[in-house]
Parts: C-alpha cells; structure tokens; sequence
C-alpha cells in the first residue's frame, strides 16, 4: 500500500473518531435521561453519516480518473436521511397512560447527529462542533424551559 493511501486512511480513522466522540456526546445526554436512542446510538448514526458521504465523495474521485463519469453524494445523502426516518419511527410510540406521544424529540436527535457526521466527512470541524453544542443546548436548555412553562411533568 502507496504511503499516501495509508496516511489518508489514518486521516480518516482519526475522522471516524471524531464523528463518533461528537455523536457519543449527544448520546450521553440522551442516555442520562433514559431515552430510546442514547450513547451508542447517536455514535453509530453520527459515524454511519461520516462514512456514507465521506466514501461516496471518495468514489467520486476515484472512479472519475480520465473518464467522464457522473458523482452525486447528495443521493447518498439523501439515501441516509430517508434511512433515518425508519429509524426514528421505531423511536415513536403512543403512550396511552398520559395521553401523549413520546419520542418525538429523541428521534428529531437521530436526525440532527447526522450532519455531524456530514461536517466532518466536509472537514467542517468547527461546524461539526458547533452543531454538538448547540443540540446539546437545545435538548438541555430548552427541556428545562420546556418543563417550567410549557407542560406539566
């Protein structure tokens, strides 16, 4: 193996961790609160998304050397997302007792951990990290908002 080709596969090791740390942090606020998707989860979603536009933006390139050949990761993308919504309905349920659907908001954190994955694939780091912290925010923050002023827990 080419010493390029290794250095580029230890770059994208190290991009897989890092989907899969920014991920896990999600998760580990989702597992603390006992939710359906938690720690492992949120890693797996965020390192399934790295690796799907990161190895689609990667066969672009590959199989378009000399030839003209069309690429289009937004399918792969797009292909993720619709992946995702099957997912995040399995999240979903009624519950009957308190008259009110739960899960919603977890399966809503399914979605949003992917375009972590996406930054990172784009080496959009600080993008990768603002988006971890601003969820995090929200599902803190806004929980607790939630809780005082919206609905009677």
């Amino acid at each position: 193996m080419p010493t390029e080709l290794f250095l580029q596969d230890l770059e994208t090791l190290a991009q897989c961790i890092l989907a899969v740390f920014l991920g896990g942090v999600v998760g580990w606020e989702r597992e603390t609160k006992a939710k359906g998707a938690g720690f492992r989860t949120m890693m797996l979603v965020s390192l399934a998304s790295f690796l799907i536009v990161h190895l689609s933006l990667y066969a672009g390139l590959t199989f378009t050397q000399g030839e003209e050949v069309s690429t289009d990761p937004i399918r792969a993308i797009d292909a993720l997302v619709a992946g995702l919504g099957f997912v995040g309905a399995g999240i979903i349920f009624q519950d009957r007792s308190k008259g009110r659907v739960r899960g919603i908001t977890t399966a809503a954190s399914l979605l949003a951990v992917a375009p972590i994955g996406f930054s990172i694939a784009l080496e959009r780091y600080v993008l990768a990290v603002g988006i971890t912290l601003l969820l995090l925010f929200i599902l803190n923050v806004f929980d607790r908002f939630e809780k005082r002023f919206i609905t009677e827990k």
